[in-house]
């Protein structure tokens, strides 16, 4: 039902807005099968029975389809990690937040490495190299999706060095070039944070992401047929770096 005093969409828009949601549909459809340089205008257009002129009712261009699709992975991405952490819990009773953090955080990884290696065309899609015309950095909606998902992890690092502090090098003790970059990564962030939290942080996401990256890539094949055991190994390093204990005993 509409709220109070706001005219419901017209049937005209509706419509409009299902065909945009099934062009991003089987956008990521031809992703998944066949690799990102098969969404083109013309392949989805032939999928749905349309002109490829046809399409621009609808996207103005290629590299803005791309955008709407990468945005929608992005966000069922953050959709699930999010999920993820709910679930993981303890809370409410008294003494649980730090223990709930510390599930959260490990969890959230967890999650981020599942996603990842179930949706290998989409994780390449956004997080292997950049495609031309796409910017994550200053692009929206993408701009707000990637700092969306980098927000959940942010967050529950943030709330566990605060309820738990762990150390962190002074900021006099961090290089002056990469202080500097780290000092306007915060501005950015808008984070009232010392330099050598951001820098564990950022050491913890490099770890993090570089790891899943090997995996979903197939680059640990050299070695080992399943890296699961080397995500645990990085986890338990990551978890040591920031004052937890991990795999929990006891």
């Amino acid at each position: 039902m509409a709220a109070a005093g706001v005219a419901a969409p017209s049937r005209r828009d509706r419509v409009r807005a299902a065909t945009s949601q099934e062009i991003i549909q089987i956008a990521r459809k031809l992703l998944i099968t066949e690799g990102s340089a098969a969404i083109s205008l013309r392949a989805i257009a032939r999928e749905m029975g349309m002109t490829a002129p046809a399409l621009y009712r609808y996207f103005e261009s290629h590299e803005q389809l791309l955008h709407h699709v990468i945005a929608g992975i992005f966000t069922e991405l953050s959709d699930y990690v999010e999920a993820e952490v709910a679930a993981a819990g303890p809370g409410g009773d008294s003494g649980s937040l730090t223990e709930a953090t510390e599930n959260g955080l490990i969890t959230a990884c967890q999650a981020f490495r599942r996603w990842s290696v179930a949706h290998p065309a989409e994780f390449g899609m956004i997080f292997g190299a950049p495609l031309p015309g796409v910017d994550l950095y200053h692009d929206d909606p993408l701009l707000q999706c990637g700092m969306r998902f980098g927000a959940i992890f942010m967050g529950l690092f943030i709330e566990l060095w605060r309820i738990k502090p762990f150390a962190v090098p002074a900021d006099a003790d961090i290089e002056p070039a990469f202080r500097a970059q780290l000092a306007h990564y915060r501005e950015t962030v808008g984070a009232d944070l010392p330099l050598g939290v951001l820098q564990t942080f950022l050491r913890c996401w490099v770890s993090l992401y570089g790891t899943v990256t090997l995996e979903v890539f197939g680059h640990m094949r050299f070695a080992v047929d399943d890296p699961a055991q080397m995500f645990e190994l990085m986890l338990t390093d990551l978890a040591a770096l920031i004052g937890l204990e991990y795999p929990r005993r006891g």
